[in-house]
């Protein structure tokens, strides 16, 4: 029986995935097929693949709800990297409390939920500094970030300064009337002199490092579209930046997922600290590090084929 694999996308994403040629390419190579069905397609049946990888399911954010119970129907089926029990919680940034609990330095954090009010929790934030649950420390900030819990690609994600309190509470205020969690963070502005850096876990082995542009411009409307453009090229990761993403991915224990981003910024004593740990969907930017896609084709083929 030929080796199978279903690189799973969204109907929306597939023509904006830059991974997704360069992966398919790899594991053809290798000699698999290769198919790049919907998530969502009900006439698809999972169990003709080998096994499925999420690479652009970007549109559950607004369906997670549907997103995660499939999941758990798909790995009923095949095996899905990566594992539902991963996807469920990585989906929801609540994690950053799990890692800032391990220790682990992440941006420093408070999560409202839906009940709360929002120009309360806007007051409380800006007066506090930080929340002391996950930054440890209390830093004052000029500038402000709000988001979803649930998110990706910076979709209804905003940066204000602490004079735009009116217009981050409104937008706070959204996100709870729609039921959503959401998340206050202070912006730390060392990301518009030097980015991010994103490290790339394969097979739990550190591949490569990007570096992103800074993404929220100050006064800018919401993110409309699945995501907003980014800046990309390629970075060599400093050492305590590996330091960093060493910690964060031990903290996923033995789960070992088959793939990792790792996501961080420097804060204001120039330290780097986790801004998200991506084990869903993110892009692993294989144009900007020769060589990796087919590391990652390994990667899923052997996974593939313990399953067997």
């Amino acid at each position: 029986m030929p080796t199978r694999i279903a690189l799973v996308s969204a109907r929306e994403a597939l023509a904006l995935d830059e991974d997704m040629e360069p992966l398919a390419a790899a594991l053809r190579e290798a000699g698999a097929e290769v198919a790049t069905p919907f998530w969502d397609d009900a006439a698809v049946d999972w169990g003709r693949y080998s096994a499925a990888v999420l690479r652009s399911t970007w549109d559950y954010v607004e369906r997670i709800d549907e997103f995660l119970p499939w999941a758990e129907r798909c790995a009923q089926q095949t095996v899905l990297l990566n594992p539902p029990a991963v996807v469920r919680w990585n989906t929801d940034k609540h994690y950053l409390l799990e890692l800032a609990q391990q220790g682990i330095p992440v941006v420093p954090t408070r999560f409202v939920e839906p009940g709360s009010i929002a120009a309360q929790q806007i007051e409380r934030f800006l007066g506090d500094g930080a929340d002391a649950l996950t930054a440890g420390r209390t830093d004052s900030f000029a500038e402000f970030v709000v988001k979803p819990s649930i998110g990706a690609g910076s979709k209804d994600t905003a940066r204000y300064r602490r004079h735009e309190v009116a217009r981050a509470t409104d937008h706070l205020a959204r996100l709870l009337a729609q039921g959503r969690s959401a998340m206050l963070q202070p912006y730390l502005g060392r990301v518009d002199e030097v980015g991010e850096t994103a490290l790339i876990y394969l097979g739990g082995e550190f591949s490569h490092a990007i570096r992103k542009g800074p993404l929220l411009r100050a006064g800018a409307a919401l993110v409309a579209g699945l995501f907003a453009p980014e800046q990309i090229t390629p970075r060599q990761p400093q050492s305590d930046e590996l330091a960093v993403a060493r910690q964060a991915y031990a903290a996923l224990g033995s789960s070992r997922p088959a793939y990792a981003r790792i996501d961080v910024i420097r804060d204001a004593d120039d330290s780097p600290v986790v801004l998200e740990l991506e084990l869903t969907e993110p892009s692993l930017f294989f144009v900007h590090a020769p060589g990796s896609a087919q590391r990652f084709a390994r990667v899923v083929l052997e996974r593939a084929g313990s399953a067997g």
